[in-house]
């Protein structure tokens, strides 16, 4: 389906009229938060949404991570919520240290790990935006992680996520990626990868030079040269992490690709302890509960300089929330 989304082939147009209808659906669905039928709330501090409009990992987590650590940089008290994708618990609860990623989501397991602010989850993320201004009423702005079609939540800043796929064929699901009609309004258009298809910001994306052991200690990742190295990814595009290793002069005897956000409940690491398990940090949280001996890389995602400057304009500028 992925592939199909890209081009307007034949299984697109046999699935045109669903897009259609989904298009309808969600119309109406807008239509009815813009007439009051259904409630938007404010929850009294500013809420950034990081998300996409299309189907699919497009680099969302890294932008939150990178715009909480820009505004924690700022002194502003930062808090995140999310939906908590893929989690088997169904309430609103706070993301804490030894928090199980299969309750939580793995990647609001790994925000709070990799940023230290608080992290709540909820299947509606205005529950989980009230909840944590109430375990953390100095928090000053709330970062959103997903939520552009949750339209519960107000919001004062939107960034829209895209990768290299861009707007794809520019259908609607299920006969394209987007789960919105393309252009809509929002602040900020960030692009997480090498090509973007349309203006806006652009990222960089580069593997750290060292890899994280369960402690937090740190391993020179020339220092692995050599050895006998295994890299296990369970997230959207598993090859792109392998490219990156092998880039830093890694040769990998192995590289298996799991399915995004995979629990690795079925997966068995490598017998031999000779040989080093190499993994993504968003993985780190999960398999580091069943084999602490992998070795986590970071990703360094550095957004141009002038998506803060404009991020702190538009945030500055918004009437009543002055987060300056």
């Amino acid at each position: 389906m992925p592939q199909a989304w890209l081009q307007r082939g034949a299984l697109a147009r046999l699935l045109w009229p669903l897009s259609l209808l989904y298009g309808a659906l969600a119309a109406l669905r807008r239509g009815f938060y813009r007439q009051g039928l259904l409630r938007t709330e404010r929850v009294g501090v500013p809420v950034v949404i990081v998300g996409n409009v299309i189907a699919g990992g497009s680099g969302k987590t890294p932008v939150v991570m990178a715009v909480v650590r820009h505004l924690e940089a700022r002194g502003l008290r930062t808090g995140v919520v999310s939906r908590g994708y893929g989690r088997s618990t169904r309430d609103c609860r706070e993301v804490q240290e030894d928090s199980d990623p299969a309750e939580v989501g793995d990647e609001p397991a790994l925000i709070h790990r990799a940023t230290g602010v608080p992290v709540f989850v909820a299947r509606r993320r205005i529950e989980a935006a009230r909840a944590l201004l109430a375990r953390h009423p100095a928090t000053q702005v709330i970062v959103s992680d997903d939520g552009l079609q949750h339209l519960a939540l107000g919001r004062d800043l939107e960034i829209c996520v895209f990768d290299d796929r861009g707007v794809g064929n520019g259908w609607l699901l299920p006969a394209g990626l987007l789960r919105e009609p393309w252009p809509r309004r929002c602040d900020l258009v960030l692009h997480t990868g090498d090509r973007p298809a349309f203006a806006g910001f652009r990222a960089r994306r580069t593997l750290a030079d060292y890899a994280l052991r369960h402690d937090g200690s740190r391993v020179p990742l020339a220092s692995l040269a050599g050895r006998q190295l295994i890299a296990v990814a369970a997230i959207a595009k598993p090859e792109v992490f392998f490219q990156m290793l092998r880039a830093h002069g890694l040769a990998l005897a192995q590289s298996i690709a799991l399915p995004d956000h995979d629990d690795f409940s079925r997966w068995q690491p490598p017998a031999d302890t000779g040989q080093v398990l190499l993994c993504t940090e968003k993985d780190a949280v999960k398999l580091w509960r069943r084999t602490p001996a992998a070795l986590a890389v970071p990703l360094v995602f550095e957004p141009e300089p002038g998506f803060f400057a404009a991020l702190d304009a538009k945030l500055s500028s918004n009437d009543g929330h002055q987060a300056a």
